[in-house]
Order: structure tokens, then C-alpha cells, then sequence
């Protein structure tokens, strides 16, 4: 028979346990917040379509038709941390996609040459950039506002209407899948479900792993309610996207897009530079707290410098892939990028103020703000409502960071 003071024992524990669960979640409030939002624009979307949004080479389409912004938010997460902000990757898009254009077909340039070329060019840009923020002192804002106006006008003077691609090499950049050495299973990719079960393997051990390293430094560690959690939602979505991707495609060509490859490749690659490098806790420092950064010797000028080449650098990956897609430069091309890629960073938790972002979280902006526009395309609405909404989304996410931030002061 249990004593009075053993129930209470027992309930202060299970109440302990669950504070510890719900303050988790509390905690993390808006980072969940966004992936239950984008859950929830997806299946409303879903519904609207009447399921033409979720159908597989639609999906594909979605990813096709949106890498870019992830591309280009990459970079400018990390950007906007550091309380700066890049105006001019819009520009930069247009004017290296119509040099990259102009090497290959006018030029007789081979193709990966170009690309190489096009990289090598916007690395010269982002030194261009970060040379006047980090070591002139003139605001970021201000330099690439310059920037915007410079590159669109040597975009317009070297490209003029366009310039079609010939080079099916080049286009199937854009338009290609990885081949599918494991065949079909059926109607399945063999290499998109084995590529999937591998993901779900990697995520479960690295959550684990990353709570046992926790534990082992003496720190507290989130409930393990909270982890299974996440295992759980991570095997729904991953075996979801898995399934739509398995499916894609026509004839012998589907399973995984080249594109998604690229994509995925730098998410992992930037995501590590800024949440497992010294790079990264400096780009972090010094949104924080600029003059305290300097105090504690962190040379500011520097991570400017170099948050202005990757940005650069990410800005001529995003033109050499826009411009396989579209398979022709134009100078219009990328107008309002800029425009997608600072949104989908806020829209995915970047603070105005900087200090805070992570680049999943503006990768999930990107998604949200790709199926807005996407499934309003598919239902038929107005380009110019479709802005509408999409203005008053980013809107919306704005004001909910900035509440919630005087809500906790």
C-alpha cells in the first residue's frame, strides 16, 4: 500500500516529467511552429488542388521550381544573422546566368567549363561586396542595393532579349533525375527507397548520438518522449517524400532529381559551417552582439568579408541552376528573388534584429512560400494576388517573432 508521501512523490515526478516535456516544446515553440504551419499550407493546399498538389512529378516540379530560393536563402540566413542584408542576388542571378549563356553558345564553350567560369565569377562578386561592408564600412544594405542596380544593368547590356541554351547536358541539370542503377521495384524507384531508409537511419542516429553527448557532458538533455517524437514525425515525412519521389518521373528517368541532389548537398554542407564551425559561432557572435564579439577578439570584418563571398558564391549556383531551367538567360531573370529569399528566411525563425536563424528553418520558409505559390498557380489565382498573399504571409511571421520576443522580455 503506497504512503501518502510516496503518491506525492510520484506525482511531483510525473508532473516533473511532463513540465519537462511541455517547457521542451515550449521552448521551441516557434521552430515546431513552422513545421506544423507548413504541414498545415500543405494539406489545405492538398485539398483546394484536389490532390493535383501532392501528385508525384508535381512534387518534383515544387522542388524544381523552388531551388533557387532555397539556394539563395542559404546564404542569406547567415547574412541576415550577422545583421546584414543582400539586395543584390537577384541581379547577380541574371548577370551570371547571361555570362554563363554567353560562354556556352556564343563562345563554344563546353558546359561544365562554363559552370566553373560562372562559380569563379561570383566568388569575385561576393569579394566585390564583402569588401566594401567589411573593410569600406559601407552598410550592407546600401552595397548591394548598388549591386542590384549595377549587375541587372550589365545583364541587360550583354544578354538583351536572351540567349537559348542548346547543351541537353546543360538543361538536364534542371530537368534530369539521378539513374536508378537498383531498377524498378514495381512502380518504385529501387534508389529513391533505399536512399529514403538511409536518411530515416542517419536521422535516428544522430538524434540519439546527439543526446548521448549531452548526457555524457553533464548537461540536461531533452525528455526522451521529446526524441521519439521526432523519430516519429521524421519517419512520416521522410516515408512520405520517399513515396511521392519513388513515383516520379516517366519511362526509365525518376526517383531523385539532380536539382534535389544539389540542394540537399549544400543544406548539409552550410548547415554544418554555421552550427559546427568556429566560422559559424562568430557569424553568431557577432549578430549578437557585434561590440562584444570585437571585445572578444573576433575579427567582425573578416566574417563580414566572408559572409559576402558564400553569398556570392551561392548566388552563381542559383543562376547556373535557373538558368538550366528555364534552358535561355534573359536580364529579367531573377526579379524579385532577393524578395523570396529574405522572406523564406524569416518566415522560417531568422530574427529582424539578427543573432538567430538556422538554415533548416529557412528552408522550411522556402517550402512554405513554394507551395503558396504553387498551389495558388495550380487553383487558377492572379499573379498579382498571389504577391498579395504572399506579402501578408511574410508579414504575419515577422509580427510573430517580434510579439513573441516582447511577450518573454
Amino acid at each position: 500500500m503506497a504512503t501518502p508521501a510516496t503518491t506525492v512523490t510520484e506525482k511531483a515526478a510525473k508532473n516533473e516529467k511532463d513540465n519537462t516535456l511541455l517547457s521542451t516544446i515550449t521552448g521551441n515553440l516557434r521552430q515546431y511552429g513552422i513545421v506544423g504551419a507548413l504541414i498545415i499550407i500543405v494539406v489545405a493546399f492538398q485539398i483546394l488542388t484536389g490532390g493535383v498538389l501532392l501528385k508525384p512529378n508535381s512534387f518534383v516540379s515544387l522542388i524544381q521550381q523552388n531551388a533557387y530560393v532555397i539556394i539563395l536563402a542559404i546564404g542569406m540566413v547567415m547574412v541576415i544573422i550577422a545583421t546584414h542584408i543582400d539586395l543584390s542576388v537577384g541581379s547577380l542571378v541574371a548577370f551570371i546566368g547571361g555570362v554563363c549563356a554567353l560562354l556556352m553558345e556564343h563562345a563554344g564553350m563546353n558546359w561544365m567549363l562554363a559552370i566553373v567560369i560562372s562559380i569563379l565569377l561570383g566568388l569575385v562578386i561576393g569579394v566585390w561586396n564583402g569588401f566594401w561592408v567589411a573593410y569600406v564600412r559601407i552598410p550592407g544594405f546600401i552595397t548591394t542595393l548598388a549591386g542590384m542596380l549595377i549587375f541587372r544593368g550589365l545583364a541587360t547590356v550583354i544578354v538583351g532579349e536572351s540567349v537559348p541554351i542548346t547543351s541537353r547536358e546543360f538543361r538536364g541539370i534542371a530537368a534530369n533525375y539521378i539513374p536508378n542503377f537498383l531498377g524498378w521495384w514495381g512502380p518504385f524507384s529501387g534508389l529513391t527507397i533505399v536512399v529514403g531508409l538511409l536518411i530515416f537511419a542517419w536521422f535516428v542516429w544522430s538524434q540519439f548520438t546527439s543526446r548521448a553527448k549531452v548526457i555524457k557532458a553533464g548537461l540536461e538533455a531533452e525528455p526522451i518522449s521529446m526524441t521519439w517524437i521526432k523519430v516519429i514525425v521524421a519517419a512520416l515525412v521522410i516515408g512520405f517524400v520517399t513515396f511521392l519521389l519513388a513515383q516520379s518521373g516517366s519511362g526509365d528517368e525518376g526517383g531523385i532529381p539532380i536539382m534535389l541532389v544539389i540542394v540537399g548537398v549544400l543544406v548539409v554542407v552550410y548547415n554544418f559551417i554555421l552550427t559546427r564551425t568556429v566560422f559559424g559561432r562568430h557569424v553568431y557572435a557577432v549578430g549578437g552582439n557585434r561590440k562584444a564579439a570585437r571585445l572578444s577578439g573576433i575579427d567582425d570584418r573578416k566574417v563580414d568579408f566572408f559572409l559576402f563571398v558564400h553569398m556570392g558564391f551561392l548566388s552563381a549556383v542559383a543562376a547556373v541552376c535557373m538558368l538550366s531551367r528555364l534552358a535561355s538567360a534573359t536580364a529579367q531573370a531573377g526579379m524579385e528573388f532577393e524578395m523570396d529569399a529574405i522572406a523564406a528566411c524569416f518566415i522560417g525563425g531568422t530574427a529582424v534584429t539578427g543573432g538567430i536563424g538556422t538554415i533548416p528553418g529557412a528552408v522550411i520558409g522556402a517550402f512554405v512560400m513554394g507551395v503558396i505559390n504553387q498551389g495558388l498557380s495550380i487553383m487558377g489565382v492572379d499573379t498579382a494576388i498571389v504577391k498579395t498573399i504572399k506579402g501578408l504571409v511574410l508579414l504575419g511571421a515577422v509580427a510573430v517573432d517580434l510579439l513573441s520576443k516582447r511577450k518573454k522580455g
